[in-house]
């Protein structure tokens, strides 16, 4: 073999073995999972139950239900959603998830205030009605997925001028979360789920059954999925038998 033909013998070596490390990344690469801040809590507990599952490390982005389809509409690559169930079916009207949905669970929502103050009453309708005027001042999510359910509850309740006059919206609830636990705002409104695991801030409890509101979370696919069986393995143990007890203990309904 002449010299040149040994450099060629090598570097076509090289080449192939650039190409199986490509292969290799491309096999044990993340699946990218695009998560609503409502289920947050959940995914970051099942979150080596799920990897093990899929047999791929996960590359997680949270925000809003909101946000998030944006993000979808405008082309970011995923491999599986974990939102609000009304934008998995709008996605899946639009062709970006594979399929359907499936559904997750649902949570309800509930008032967060500054941990170690006393807890008012919101255990009736009438008593949250109070409880909403006599606070200082509220935050909650102009992007979230309760907004348009609170914000009818307290035109319901007849005293959306007195409230929106002392409402503090912010870019997601954790930041609203922070104006509570900072003292700038007397109460946070939210689901419950994203309540619970707020720094400096306590649960109060869940609104009254007789003005409750519940958002529901499902899964899917993407469409275009680099890994779309680990996708759907991912989804089993995020709805399994076994995750049930996660959600309960996130303040979230499995469904």
């Amino acid at each position: 073999m002449t010299i040149r033909s040994m450099a060629a013998a090598a570097a076509a070596a090289g080449f192939g073995l650039f190409l199986f490390a490509q292969e290799a990344a491309a096999q044990n690469g993340p699946v990218r999972v695009l998560v609503s801040n409502g289920v947050k809590a959940v995914v970051e507990e099942l979150q080596g139950q799920c990897e093990r599952a899929a047999g791929h490390p996960l590359a997680i982005k949270f925000g809003t239900t909101a946000s998030l389809k944006q993000k979808i509409e405008g082309g970011e690559a995923f491999d599986v959603a974990l939102l609000g169930t009304e934008a998995i079916d709008d996605l899946a009207k639009a062709g970006k998830i594979a399929g359907g949905g499936t559904p997750m669970a649902r949570c309800g929502i509930g008032v967060g205030i500054r941990a170690g103050q006393t807890k008012p009453d919101i255990q009736t309708p009438e008593a949250l009605k109070r409880a909403l005027q006599e606070t200082k001042s509220i935050s909650y999510a102009q992007d979230g997925a309760s907004r348009v359910f609170i914000e009818k509850m307290v035109e319901h309740m007849g005293i959306a001028s007195d409230v929106k006059t002392k409402t503090m919206l912010t870019q997601g609830s954790a930041a609203a979360g922070i104006n509570v636990a900072s003292g700038k705002a007397g109460m946070v409104l939210t689901l419950v789920s994203e309540i619970l695991p707020m720094p400096g801030v306590q649960l109060v409890g869940p609104l009254p059954a007789a003005v409750q509101s519940y958002v529901n979370f499902s899964a899917g696919v993407s469409a275009n999925a680099t890994y779309a069986t680990a996708g759907k393995a991912l989804i089993q143990a995020l709805t399994g038998h076994n995750a049930a007890a996660v959600y309960k203990a996130k303040g979230m309904e499995p469904r």
